[in-house]
């Protein structure tokens, strides 16, 4: 807006740089440009004041597709002005010489005329394809058919404004139609779900059968290892009780010949003992046939006496007394001429 200062009968304009000021005096134009400064009598002065920058216009309609369903359109045109003598002649941009403001709402008017344009070519453009074509080609398609209607149009370039950017945000069904719509696609991502959870819950069974069977394979082997184990363990025992029994029977025969030779040994002492004791009893027997009765009786009685240890009483009689008597001193008689005779010849 341009700011208007009073003084006295004249007044001074100043507009900003985004505006474009045509000065019209007494039906003639003085100056147009940007951003002017100047003096001017309010008396015989037309100022019409033209916005050149960038403007948005919002985009909202609401279309039927080629099956006859309603979708909502939503999305931003931004246009600006490229020629503003050429549209302050199609439209009054004067503003009050007083206070500056606009005499009129052009700037409503020029937003009027692009949107009607826009959601014209756009709803021309869905009403010839059905529901799903719009919702799948999605906003750009309509972002792409709506600029370059709006690009060709020969009432804008007439105007002298031109699209900077079309911008869509969203297509969309009304609720009924959308929730009909997702039940499908619902239903689909629900059977990819159950499809994704019986696949995990299958190979969850497929890894507990591995598993199964893996612990059963080992299961196997270890019963084959044991059974292995126990047989040899059998095997073991039995060449154990065979070495043992060997062994005793080795150890048995040892002491059976140890025995046995012993036994030998000892029958061979006996014998020796026992011929010795018989050739002694022969050489006694023999000297025995060669002594009279009356000194084996005395020798009788000195053995005799060697094994009592005490005798209360002795009686001898005379008949065996003196033949003894007798018998002794024969025999010393026979002993003394004995070694009479063995010093003479030696």
């Amino acid at each position: 807006m341009a700011e208007i200062s009073r003084y006295r009968i004249v007044r001074h304009l100043r507009a900003e740089s985004a505006s474009h000021v045509i000065h019209y005096r007494r039906g003639k134009l003085a100056r147009s440009g940007r951003g002017l400064s100047f003096w001017f009598a309010p008396m015989s002065a037309s100022i019409a004041e033209v916005p050149v920058d960038d403007r948005e216009v919002p985009l909202a309609l609401t279309a039927r597709t080629a099956d006859y369903q309603d979708v909502t359109v939503q999305g931003v045109i931004t246009y600006r002005v490229i020629d503003p003598e050429a549209i302050a002649r199609r439209v009054d941009f004067t503003i009050d010489n007083a206070k500056g403001v606009h005499l009129r709402r052009p700037l409503e008017k020029i937003q009027l005329a692009v949107a009607q344009l826009a959601q014209q070519h756009a709803s021309e453009w869905i009403a010839r394809r059905p529901v799903r074509d719009v919702l799948r080609d999605g906003p750009e398609a309509v972002r792409e058919r709506v600029r370059e209607a709006l690009d060709g149009d020969d009432g804008l370039a007439a105007l002298g404004l031109s699209i900077v950017s079309v911008r869509v945000a969203s297509i969309a069904p009304v609720p009924d139609l959308e929730r009909a719509l997702e039940a499908p696609m619902r239903e689909r991502i629900q059977q990819d779900a159950d499809e994704a959870a019986f696949a995990r819950r299958a190979l969850a069974v497929e890894k507990e059968r591995a598993i199964q069977e893996n612990e059963l394979k080992n299961q196997i082997e270890l019963a084959r290892r044991e059974e292995e184990l126990i047989a040899q363990r059998g095997s073991n025992a039995k060449r154990q009780a065979q070495e043992d029994a060997e062994a005793r029977t080795i150890a048995s025969q040892s002491e059976a010949a140890r025995t046995r030779t012993l036994a030998e040994g000892q029958s061979d002492s006996i014998r020796l003992v026992e011929g010795a004791k018989v050739e002694q009893e022969r050489a006694r027997m023999e000297i025995q046939q060669n002594v009279p009765p009356a000194v084996l009786a005395a020798l009788a009685a000195r053995e005799i006496a060697g094994k009592l240890q005490r005798i209360e009483h002795l009686h001898v009689g005379g008949d065996a007394l003196g033949p003894m008597l007798s018998e002794l001193a024969a025999a010393g008689t026979r002993a003394l001429e004995e070694r009479n005779k063995g010093r003479g010849s030696s």
